[in-house]
């Protein structure tokens, strides 16, 4: 049944019409996704260049002409105008035969790396989506939580959770006795060695359900709320060597879980006065509940902290002046990179891709490298942070 408020039908609840405009909507976006990519509706992963494999493998490209021309290595898929293009397993391949994985050594504990903001449109989900996937590129094993019920970056990595099988974090955080194992939820995507444990409304139900266990008798398992993904983590901990945790914009039980479980905390910034007066608001209150928790004995310790300037254009002036604030106020725990506003961000997200999915010849070029160059440098820093907090030398 297809309702229409324009009707004014006195029988029909405006419940009952934004659930079945949800579900006209759900259901063209499927079509959508069938159409963008076929033939099955699922994401494939575009072949990767010679120069960008070089650049990710941190080698010449005649170093890697020379391995191929030795039959040593893997076989490239050759263009009809002799260009050697790699899957991103060919490229897990060849650091493997160059001894060059990054993966965490045995004594090198799991990084967890909350990305955080209290206000909406802050690049958050932009971030956590091209860091996850950065990373997976540069050979680390990650692992991306969405936590935000609008799950945002699950579709992204083409998931579209009211239609597809998908169960979230809260099955595994859950206060009854249908909690599941964290292994239970977690799914491939398109890249190899990133793995997502997606997001669905149900995660609004934690919100609901631990102040409630904190009112039970023996309410201690909704005491240490924050405990639970740290938990379930565990189960998995020896599989990956980053996690990166998407928090919804709001300063809730999934939000504070996420912060007491992370080793390191990202905190994206649009260089306007609203969204900095907004992020001060944030702060405040965060810093006083995160206090209240470390009186009731949490110890709350993270290797690093840091702001990034995300959607930055540098040639408008008052966003100019307000990053120079910013670097007056916290230099030391804001990032030396910032995240530039894209028009090849925001085109490729209209077919849910980032810009490490996207073909570049689909782009202005210098558009393109504009925006590939202020990612890699993004999270090339991050990743230097990583292996800092891993006792590893530059």
């Amino acid at each position: 049944m297809s309702l229409n408020i324009a009707q004014g039908d006195p029988h029909v609840s405006f419940a009952d019409i934004i659930a079945d405009q949800g579900k006209q909507i759900s259901g063209k976006l499927d079509l959508l996704r069938l159409e963008t990519f076929v033939p099955d509706g699922e994401k494939s992963l575009r072949l990767f260049p010679m120069a960008e494999v070089a650049d990710l493998l941190e080698v010449s490209q005649s170093y890697l002409k020379k391995l191929h021309l030795q039959g040593k290595g893997v076989e490239p898929t050759l263009s009809s105008t002799r260009r050697r293009f790699y899957s991103a397993e060919q490229v897990n391949e060849l650091r493997s035969l160059l001894g060059r994985s990054p993966r965490r050594a045995g004594d090198e504990k799991l990084q967890v790396i909350a990305v955080v903001n209290f206000k909406g449109g802050s690049g958050k989900t932009t971030t956590s989506a091209h860091l996850s996937q950065y990373l997976a590129l540069k050979g680390y094993r990650v692992l991306a939580i969405d936590l935000d019920p609008q799950a945002s970056l699950t579709t992204v990595f083409g998931i579209q959770p009211e239609i597809d099988d998908t169960q979230s974090l809260f099955e595994a955080i859950r206060y009854d006795e249908e909690r599941k194992s964290i292994r239970e939820v977690i799914q491939k995507t398109n890249f190899p060695d990133l793995h997502i444990v997606p997001a669905t409304l149900d995660l609004q139900e934690f919100e609901y359900e631990t102040p409630l266990a904190m009112q039970k008798p023996d309410g201690k398992a909704g005491r240490t709320f924050y405990t639970r993904i740290a938990n379930a983590l565990g189960e998995v901990e020896d599989d990956y060597d980053v996690v990166v945790i998407d928090c919804p914009p709001q300063l809730g039980y999934l939000t504070l879980t996420a912060l007491t479980t992370a080793t390191a905390v990202l905190i994206t910034i649009h260089p306007q006065m609203l969204d900095v007066m907004s992020m001060s608001q944030f702060l405040l209150m965060l810093g006083g509940i995160l206090k209240s928790i470390e009186d009731a004995g949490v110890k709350i310790s993270l290797d690093w902290f840091r702001y990034l300037i995300t959607r930055y254009e540098p040639s408008d002036i008052p966003q100019q002046e307000m990053v120079g604030f910013m670097q007056s106020m916290f230099a030391r725990h804001l990032l030396k990179h910032a995240m530039v506003k894209s028009t090849a961000i925001a085109d490729a997200g209209l077919t849910k891709q980032t810009v490490y999915e996207v073909e570049r010849s689909t782009f202005n070029s210098a558009t393109y490298d504009r925006a590939r160059e202020s990612l890699d440098a993004v999270n090339s820093e991050i990743i230097g942070m990583l292996n800092q907090a891993w006792g590893r030398r530059p």
